[in-house]
This record gives C-alpha cells, structure tokens and sequence, in this order.
C-alpha cells in the first residue's frame, strides 16, 4: 500500500507534464481486485399478453458484460454521431437513418442469442450490423459507397449484410414476411436456431405483418416479432397513427411482452425469455420494445417539427441507454470513472480511423456495376441503359 501511494505521489507530480500518462497510470494503480465481479440489479417489469409467466424483475451483470456493453454502446453511438458530421458535409448522400438513443435494444437482443440465429430488420440497420459482426470501418466505408464497404459500396444505409445478417431492408414492412421464411427454413431443417424480425412503430399497422403473424402461429416458427417502438413513425406520434398503441398484443393469438427498450438488462432478460419460448416448441411471440431516438426519421427531418427539443431533452437526461448503464456499474463498484473515459477514448479513435479509411478508400469502378447479381453463379452479361453497353456479372 505504501509503494502504491508513493507511486501516485510521483505520477500526480508530474501530471501537468504528462496528464494522459498520469491518468493511465491512475487506473493501472487499481487492481483487478478492486472491483466487484457482478452485482444484481432491479429491472422494470414487463408487461404481458397471453402468457402465464414472465421475464424475471433482476438481472445479473458481471464486469466483463457491463465493459463490453458499455464499449459497444459508445462504438454505436460515436458511429452514428460520425455519420450525421459525415452526412453533412455531403460525403454520405442519400438516404441515412440514425440509431443513437437505440443502442440498448440492439445490445441487449444479440446478448441473449445465438450468433447462429438470424435477424432481419428495416432501414435503421447500423447499430445492428455492427453487433452482427460487421467493423465500423466496414459499415462507414458502405455508408460513403467505397469498395472497402461491407457491400462493397453497393448497398448504402439501408442495405448492409452479415452472416446470418438479413439487412437492412427499404421498404417498410417487407422484413417481416422474410423473417417468418427465414424462422421456417430453421424448423424445416430441424435446427434449433430462432429469428428476430424487427420493424418500427410505423411499420405496425401494415396488413402484410398481420398475414405474417397468422402464417407464422398456425406454423409454430421459432420467430420473435419485435416492434422497436420509438413514438414516432417518420413525423407522426403512435397516438396519432394507431387505435390501439398496444403493440405487443396485436399479435392477438401470439403471447407478446412490452419491454423497456433504453434497459440494456431489461432488453437482455425479455429476449432471454423470448427465444427459450420460441426453441420449446411454443411457436411465435411478439416484443415491443419502448425506446425512443434522438436524430430525426432520417438525415432529411430535422426532428423537431413534430416533438419539442424539451422532449428530447428530458428523454437524454433521464432515460439514456448509456448514462443508465454507466451509472449502475460505477454505483455498484463494476469499473471506474477512469477506466470507462479510457475505453471513451478509445472508441473515439477507432471511430476516426474507421472515418480515415471510409472517406480515402477508392469507389467501386464502372465495370463492376453488374457484379453480384447472384451468388455462386457463372459470369454473364447485364444489359446498360441501352442494348450496345454490356457489363459483366461475377458472383
């Protein structure tokens, strides 16, 4: 202990010279053992339809979870942040639909699965192509349609792709049906994998989700319909747009939940619970998850037409995906102020080096325009804009 106080004696002595190096020595200073390997925490109760039981109302979270919750959660919402600087400076073009304010749903659903189930969702895909896998190098470089994109720069916001990784979809609603084929193909398989197919608020009342939901129950498919209910469909307020806001039971014959969808552990445990249904044997069940995002629909909405800034406000001060999880684990001695502004900045700089290569990496050329048509088929030519320009189509 001694040597311990001598050593931050010299260190704070010369912390004008050196603070990065003196900050990092701080943490270093404190052990491993210093800190709590797990903690239990109360979460908000779910509520449920056509259920007999529920998600528990406590959650365990070791250290190990809580940093790497935290980290992903600050790589999602850094990312987006790049992406609205990005977009504005008119190096992203088109359409771009942000995630910040969502990353516990995200976060929590791919704790709780498999990497071997599936999901699918809509057009506000990044922070779930990010924890299917994909590198934020790879997701802005598909942003700014460069080569070195996780779609080759073909896809943009709205189509990005994984194993296992459906996208990504653009047109609203349609995900929904292709999540059931995709939970039929595992149960005509016998696999004992499970999808996630996710839609917005605004996609909810669309005919297609309830022929969806009919097909999948009479199937019994192991498909989890999530409703990521974030208030606002495109400019319009669920009260304004929907009889019912209830999402979770408008699965009617399907057991739903509704979950807290800006706690990352209430997501986590809800999901849990979800998927065991689903691998049982019992068929489908419906999430909603009450979340809420801070940008606007897209980068073209500025946001606050249709809420007040006020609104948004309060939303960030008091239900913050990630001020509520950083505060659970500094209160409950799972890490330090220290050691999560080091992983801070360490985000910060794979966010920049991701945005470095995403803006210097080469566009795909011309010749390539054809290319990916199918996977795994023999070359053949596609047709230009007239019948004399010819491009070839490599699988």
């Amino acid at each position: 202990m001694q040597k311990m106080l001598s050593l931050l004696s010299r260190v704070l002595q010369g912390s004008a010279q050196k603070p990065v190096t003196a900050a990092r020595v701080i943490v270093a200073s404190r052990s491993y053992a210093d800190f709590a390997s797990e903690a239990t925490f109360d979460i908000k109760k779910c509520d449920v339809h056509k259920l007999e039981e529920a998600p528990p109302t406590t959650a365990v979270l070791t250290r190990e979870q809580g940093l790497q919750y935290y980290r992903t959660m600050q790589i999602i919402r850094r990312m987006e942040l790049k992406s609205d600087q990005l977009y504005k400076q008119k190096i992203i073009r088109g359409f771009c639909h942000l995630y910040d304010g969502q990353e516990a749903c995200c976060v929590g659903l791919e704790s709780a699965i498999n990497p071997t189930d599936h999901l699918i969702t809509a057009y506000r895909a990044h922070g779930y192509t990010y924890t299917r896998g994909v590198s934020v190098k790879e997701i802005l470089a598909e942003l700014t349609g460069r080569r070195g994109g996780c779609a080759k720069g073909k896809g943009g916001s709205m189509h990005m792709y994984a194993k296992n990784f459906y996208g990504g979809n653009g047109i609203v609603g349609a995900q929904v049906p292709l999540g059931a084929g995709i939970a039929l193909a595992c149960k005509y398989f016998g696999k004992n994998e499970i999808c996630l197919s996710l839609y917005g608020d605004g996609a909810a009342n669309q005919g297609q989700i309830f022929e969806t939901y009919n097909m999948a129950a009479l199937w019994k498919l192991p498909c989890i319909f999530i409703c990521e209910n974030n208030r606002y469909g495109m400019g319009t307020s669920v009260e304004r747009a929907a009889a019912s806001t209830d999402y979770y039971k408008r699965g009617d014959y399907i057991p739903g939940l509704r979950v807290d969808g800006m706690d990352v552990l209430c997501v986590r445990e809800a999901t849990k619970f979800a998927a065991d249904h689903c691998r049982s044997g019992k068929g489908p069940i419906l999430m909603e998850l009450q979340t809420y995002r801070y940008h606007g629909h897209s980068m073209s909405d500025p946001g606050v037409s249709y809420r007040t800034r006020e609104e948004i406000q309060e939303v960030r001060s008091k239900s913050d995906p990630i001020t509520l999880l950083k505060d659970r684990m500094l209160n409950n001695n799972l890490s330090s102020v220290e050691e999560l502004k080091e992983i801070d900045v360490e985000v910060r700089k794979e966010i920049e080096e991701a945005a470095q290569f995403a803006t210097t990496d080469p566009e795909p050329p011309l010749e390539e325009l054809g290319y990916h048509i199918y996977h795994n088929e023999p070359t053949f030519e596609v047709r230009g804009a007239n019948p004399w320009i010819k491009y070839k189509s490599v699988s």
